[in-house]
């Protein structure tokens, strides 16, 4: 099912949250965080709008580890009903793609509910306090020809790391419906 992002609660705080890899390793907020912020995306393996764009992901998400702002993914599908969102398949996926942050799993989907994630992939970018400064679209292109994008998440959370205030409009992300347990 299509599903698109409600607006943005701007100014609420991030979500408190410990999680691990496919691999075991434990991530939490605090360590993920950043002086410029939190960029925490939910995605998954399987989700065409989610595949469409991961090579963009991949390099928005390394512009903004390489500009102080700490970036995470997050798996909250339910894996047992979706077999190729199951955390063993998650770093090939993330090899594929060249996606390096943190890909970590939430099993029990609490995550996902405290956050308020409806959709892969939907955004949550906090500001150096850790409120939210920004919730929508990765870009303008879509799933199309990315060649003029314009990299509005990216530009965005650039900003706010700066000191500088959200976009006041801010398009919402559109996916497929996170697949609850």
């Amino acid at each position: 099912m299509l599903l698109e992002t409600p607006a943005p609660e701007l100014g609420s705080p991030a979500p408190d949250f410990t999680l691990q890899d496919a691999h075991g390793v434990t991530f939490a907020r605090k360590d993920l965080a950043k002086s410029g912020g939190l960029l925490v995306a939910f995605i998954c393996n399987h989700c065409p709008f989610v595949v469409g764009i991961a090579d963009r992901i991949a390099k928005d998400l390394k512009a903004l580890d390489a500009a102080g702002i700490g970036t995470v993914l997050i798996n909250a599908n339910d894996f047992q009903s979706y077999p190729a969102d199951a955390p063993d398949k998650m770093p090939a996926f993330a090899t594929k793609f060249g996606l390096t942050s943190p890909y970590l799993v939430d099993e029990t989907q609490n995550v996902a509910r405290a956050f308020g994630a409806v959709c892969t992939p939907d955004f949550f970018g906090y500001g150096p306090d850790l409120t939210l400064q920004y919730r929508g679209r990765l870009d303008d292109a879509g799933r199309s020809d990315a060649t003029n994008r314009k990299a509005e998440l990216c530009d965005a959370m650039l900003a706010v790391a700066k000191g500088g205030a959200p976009p006041a409009q801010q398009m919402p992300s559109m996916g497929c419906s996170l697949k609850w347990c």
